[in-house]
């Protein structure tokens, strides 16, 4: 057979049309019953390329046999040779028969002017172990059959583009034994909707709970390229299945193009790219339902293969349908070995440049700046390869690169898809890196900062840490972690933890959202300078108040999200004046204060008049994170809470706004760190579940020293026996009521001795900083009572 129909074909057909199109046909067949659109099509076989190769097949072997690949010189004119070769080839006459017939079958059931994409499909593509997306060409919008039989004999000859033969050269495929397959799909026009990629997974963590999706206007051509920053959202599966709006998290991207429908050129090619309004790009592209509804495909496409999947998809602007348009396994995150590698900067330096951090990794080097693929051969091994954007076409070097970092793209762009796959840093999106960094300076690429990847002036030193991962020992305390940055919970989820002792709702407040709270409440009022800057950071939500609320949500939400259904107890806000003032709008709401430390912070703060609305948004947010979106194991922690009298004030207005100790499980604990709540320890508790103490305050404030000020910096230690009988008293007060009794400190993270001691009086959980989780999980397994208590 040289031509099927991909409604006819199934995975076990992936020796005959590839990876890709056995895909389109398993999916055509297997998922129509869960709601699934794919579009369909035709395809043609690896036996048709072979009979259509004919004696060119063995003399484009012997050609390929004395090839160097890393020339990429003789790479260039290698790959030419061979495809004007096959450009020349003439179709076999049974199968050029058999397309046109099926391309007639195919209009008679739409119209002549239905428009087509011509798709290759290497029949060693697609595997668990080796993904070849982008390897070949695709040609979009084709209409009529002359151009539809050209643009197979392109695809054909993309087998040999350079990228292609450099690929499979490098991953050790013969190149004898890849055949090709043309698909021949209808298109989604998505060039009037949107479309992008998603994954079943986080493509930087690996973690597998979420859906993490990219959207932009138009075809997805410019998004797989990396020539748009598109927008990103993640689903939580487990909330998702439960019919919950489990969105968890959103990022707006710049979507500054869009590729559309164009008229058709000699060659059939008939897509342009044009700008997108300024209005488009300050919304996002998808309704949250059609997150949902890609989310639900995304979680039956990774049910049906049993594996995480990559997939790509479109949302046609005609009908407002979402499609499938492809969907291959997941090649990178999936396969990495159990072994934790941390990588760590050891020094500091001016950050010239910055974007979306691909992977976790620090790699450091000469710039390189290559303004396009024609002067790639500037790049050598171990430099850092400084330009707009990358394509296929640029993986024969990419692979020489200590690190990538382009001006445009995604966290799905061909640049970041590479640096992944060969285990790179790479920073993309920067916007203007290509300007700023200049040729042959030294820097280092950092990615192990969260989503924010860094390119700092000068090779600054960096260490790398790993271990493999497994079972714990036991031990008689709970260790949980300190987590700031959503960004990293998934990351930091994959460690040995049971939960979160401490997520703090400031970092939220000052990287994700930037105003003060009052600033958002009272939006009319500002002066217009203030109120522009606000504007702008509040594009896609429909207004200041909103924005702040989501954002704090969507915060807490990936918190909760990565740990489920372990606890994560939110700190409320803890920020002092002088904090506050830093954000915008903050300096019209804030006092002067002489020490900020003891001034108006924590609870007093939620109770003040002019400050209660702020932090009822807060509570607004807490409130749609539990019952909305269900994440019910987020549990309370009230700050500074300095008298009896505050503590009852604080619960009853946590009650008025819907968050009610008991109430479906909410627990509310208290934040131990005043003297006054360690001497009142019994007092206090009746009205909290339980005490998290904070050691870094508790030592302040019983040594009575600013631990601001560097002047008496020597004298703060949380093992000073003052402080450990104001802790003694917490946790023995705890243990008499059966309430909750953990810490949250830095104390524990930095002193073993202090965690012995802890784990002694009977705490019930550390809450420590991620990067101290296991050694000193392991050291408190290595005491004398712990070993013969697991020996009993």
């Amino acid at each position: 057979m040289r031509v099927a129909w991909l409604k006819d074909l199934r995975m076990t057909d992936l020796e005959r049309v590839g990876g890709k199109n056995a895909s389109l046909g398993e999916m055509i067949g297997g998922l129509a019953a869960a709601g699934i659109r794919v579009p369909g099509g035709f395809a043609t076989t690896a036996d048709a390329f072979r009979e259509f190769l004919g004696e060119l097949g063995p003399k484009i072997n012997e050609r390929l046999r004395s090839l160097d690949p890393g020339d990429v010189k003789a790479l260039a004119k290698c790959g030419a040779e061979i495809r004007s070769w096959i450009l020349e080839q003439p179709f076999p006459q049974a199968f050029e028969q058999e397309i046109r017939s099926k391309y007639q079958e195919l209009i008679s059931t739409t119209s002549s002017e239905t428009s087509f994409a011509v798709r290759s499909s290497a029949t060693a593509e697609d595997l668990p172990e080796a993904s070849f997306a982008g390897q070949q060409e695709t040609f979009l919008n084709i209409r009529g059959i002359d151009h539809v039989l050209e643009a197979i004999r392109h695809v054909f000859a993309s087998l040999y583009n350079d990228r292609a033969i450099s690929y499979r050269a490098h991953q050790k495929f013969d190149h004898a034994s890849v055949s090709l397959s043309a698909a021949v799909q209808q298109m989604v026009r998505s060039d009037l909707g949107a479309a992008g990629v998603m994954f079943t997974l986080d493509t930087e963590s690996g973690f597998r709970e979420v859906v993490f999706i990219t959207s932009s206007y138009g075809l997805g051509e410019l998004l797989v390229q990396g020539a748009v920053n598109p927008d990103e959202f993640y689903v939580h599966k487990p909330m998702l299945e439960k019919g919950r709006p489990a969105i968890v998290r959103r990022a707006l991207g710049s979507k500054l193009q869009k590729m559309v429908f164009g008229k058709s050129d000699k060659a059939g090619k008939s897509t342009r790219t044009v700008d997108v309004p300024p209005a488009e790009r300050n919304a996002f592209s998808l309704q949250d339902a059609e997150v949902l509804e890609l989310a639900r495909y995304a979680v039956a496409i990774e049910k049906h293969y049993g594996r995480p999947m990559d997939i790509e998809w479109g949302k046609d602007g005609a009908d407002g349908k979402i499609y499938v348009l492809q969907a291959r396994p997941e090649t990178v995150k999936s396969r990495t070995r159990d072994v934790e590698e941390r990588y760590a900067l050891k020094g500091s330096s001016r950050s010239l440049v910055s974007g979306r951090a691909i992977g976790h990794k620090i790699g450091s080097g000469a710039v390189r700046v290559v303004k396009d693929a024609s002067h790639m051969d500037k790049v050598k091994k171990g430099d850092v390869l400084v330009t707009d954007m990358t394509d296929p076409n640029w993986e024969p070097v990419m692979k020489l690169a200590a690190a990538i970092v382009t001006n445009r793209g995604g966290r799905t762009c061909h640049a970041a898809i590479i640096a992944r796959e060969l285990g790179i840093p790479a920073v993309v999106g920067c916007g203007d890196a290509t300007h700023k960094l200049k040729d042959g300076q030294a820097v280092t690429v950092s990615c192990a900062e969260g989503d924010t990847g860094n390119v700092y002036e000068g090779q600054l030193p960096f260490e790398v840490s790993s271990r493999e991962r497994g079972e714990m020992p036991r031990i008689p305390v709970k260790i949980a972690m300190n987590v700031g940055n959503p960004e990293l919970a998934f990351e930091f989820a994959q460690l040995p933890n049971a939960g979160v002792g401490l997520a703090r709702l400031e970092f939220i407040i000052n990287n994700e959202i930037g105003i003060h709270p009052r600033a958002c409440l009272e939006f009319d009022d500002l002066p217009s300078p203030v109120k522009a800057k606000v504007k702008d950071k509040i594009r896609g939500y429909p207004d200041a108040r909103t924005f702040f609320r989501e954002k704090l949500v969507e915060g807490v939400a990936t918190i909760a999200a990565a740990f489920w259904p372990k606890p994560v107890i939110v700190r409320l806000s803890d920020f002092k004046s002088n904090e506050y003032k830093k954000l915008l709008g903050g300096e019209r709401y804030e006092p002067d204060e002489e020490n900020p430390m003891l001034g108006f912070r924590g609870a007093s703060r939620y109770i003040a008049p002019d400050f209660r609305e702020s932090f009822e948004l807060e509570c607004a947010a807490m409130r749609k994170v539990r019952e909305e979106l269900g994440f019910t194991n987020v549990e309370l922690m009230v700050p500074f809470v300095r008298t009896i009298g505050e503590a009852r004030a604080v619960i009853d207005l946590l009650k008025k706004n819907g968050l009610e100790r008991g109430r479906n499980g909410l627990k509310v604990v208290m934040m131990c760190e005043l003297p006054s709540n360690a001497i009142l320890a019994e007092e206090f508790l009746e009205l909290f579940d339980g005490f998290s103490i904070g050691s870094n305050d508790l030592t302040q404030l019983t040594l009575g020293l600013d631990r601001d000020s560097g002047l008496v910096a020597e004298l703060f230690d949380e093992r000073d026996a003052a402080v450990k009988a104001m802790l003694g008293m917490a946790i023995r007060a705890c243990r008499k009521h059966g309430k909750y009794v953990g810490i949250c400190g830095q104390g524990p993270s930095d002193h073993p001795d202090l965690a012995r001691w802890l784990m002694e009086q009977g705490i019930d959980s550390m809450s420590l900083n991620p990067d101290t989780v296991v050694s000193t999980w392991t050291a408190l397994a290595e005491t004398p009572a712990t070993k013969k208590s697991a020996a009993a």
